[in-house]
């Protein structure tokens, strides 16, 4: 059920095609804001032990390599590599999703009206519920991008952001095994947010200065 509040084990995150090739072609966004955006979504999935799913079109002759920094929160993790624009054509993809045995996929993808929309489509047509993350994923203009995410709304789907991802799975702040993993991650990428945090242990709770790690 949509109403059903995303957690851990009722979820899969699903990274298509963040690739250079693919992130020139963004209009929609900033694309550091983007980058910042899709990281933020794979660390909430990575200190919740939610799957994930990485997959990739054309590496070698078109696109490039998925972003190494998305890769390294996922070691170990190769991409499916796929010949169709559409990911839900690639039987090995819709092998990965229906092997997770979750119902609920939030999928990120460059571009927002190929990438996002053919295999949101596809996947509720197939019985699962598509949770589409707007602010990880990127359009090659803004009205390509919102009429995407129309289309996506009106077929069923449910626009999200990473930072709702984040937070709905933390969802109480008594989880202390992940509360400073969730917090690390807020600090470094959810801007005032993060300034927020941060003021509020050093300046009203009297922590020391936070220092980054390089």
């Amino acid at each position: 059920m949509k109403t059903e509040l995303l957690n851990p084990h009722n979820s899969v995150v699903i990274f298509i095609d963040h690739q250079p090739q693919m992130t020139f072609g963004v209009a929609n966004i900033d694309r550091q804001t983007l980058f910042n955006n899709v990281i933020l979504l794979a660390k909430a999935a990575k200190i919740f032990n939610v799957p994930a799913i990485l997959t990739t079109v054309e590496t070698k002759s078109f696109s490039g390599n998925m972003w190494p920094q998305l890769l390294d929160i996922f070691p170990g993790q190769e991409p499916i590599e796929r010949t169709s624009m559409n990911s839900w054509g690639d039987a090995k993809f819709v092998e990965a999703v229906a092997a997770t045995g979750r119902k609920k996929l939030v999928i990120a993808a460059l571009w927002t009206e190929v990438c996002l929309t053919f295999p949101a489509l596809e996947a509720m047509q197939a019985g699962y519920e598509v949770y589409a993350v707007e602010d990880a994923s990127g359009g090659t203009s803004l009205m390509a991008h919102e009429a995407a995410m129309r289309r996506i709304e009106q077929a069923g789907g449910v626009p999200v952001t990473s930072l709702q991802v984040l937070l709905e799975y933390q969802r109480d702040w008594a989880h202390k095994e992940t509360y400073d993993a969730v917090i690390a991650t807020v600090k470094e990428h959810c801007g005032a947010y993060g300034q927020g945090v941060e003021y509020a242990y050093t300046m009203v709770h009297g922590a020391p200065a936070s220092r980054a790690k390089s």
